[in-house]
């Protein structure tokens, strides 16, 4: 019976050694190589190197000298340890009458009809840190104003940073939240500090 069971025994060990230790370490020390960036977080920091978000977690921003992001079915609010979407059906009753609302508070208070679907829908994770150009270029009006600056050097910027798809086909054009109201900050702290 030993003689049955030590090849199990022995087979169990190795793969684990294998498969458990060596090859995700492997695989860790390779993306730390040639990954470095993306291996931890994609994490963003201020100039003092303190964290203050990462490229690929959504973050809410409210001030209306942000750029916001799309709404959030994450928990409390971009809440990543909760992250997921409402789970409700296209057919819900709830889902379109907070939609409905949504569009409404948009139309109002951007005065424009079309609205992109970003603006009022979340996505699947709830932590998206992409909208799309056109949900960026509607709020233009109104960070230039919250700014005290041109809506035209608003819309440059946004513009500047609008990300193209991997190699040009593989996704959609989109502008990354976070990265871009730094952009705002650093860009419109020199133009005011020039004035």
């Amino acid at each position: 019976m030993l003689s049955e069971i030590r090849p199990a025994i022995v087979s169990t060990i190795l793969f684990t050694l294998l498969l458990g230790i060596a090859y995700p370490l492997a695989v860790t020390g390779i993306s730390k190589l040639a990954f470095p960036w993306q291996s931890d977080g994609s994490l963003i920091r201020d100039k003092s190197g303190q964290v203050i978000g990462s490229a690929l977690i959504a973050q809410g921003f409210a001030k209306p000298e942000y750029l916001h992001p799309r709404p959030s079915a994450a928990g409390n609010g971009y809440d990543a340890s909760n992250s997921s979407g409402s789970n409700y059906g296209p057919l819900s009753a709830d889902l379109a009458k907070r939609i409905k609302g949504d569009a409404d508070a948009l139309r109002a208070s951007t005065g424009h009809q079309e609205i992109p679907d970003d603006a009022i829908t979340t996505s699947g994770s709830g932590l998206d840190p992409d909208i799309s150009p056109a949900y960026a270029l509607l709020q233009v009006d109104r960070i230039a104003k919250a700014r005290a600056v041109s809506a035209d050097a608003v819309r440059s910027l946004i513009a500047g940073d609008i990300q193209q798809p991997f190699l040009g086909f593989i996704g959609q054009p989109r502008v990354n939240v976070l990265k871009t109201n730094l952009d705002l900050d650093a860009t419109m702290r020199k133009a005011h500090a020039k004035t």
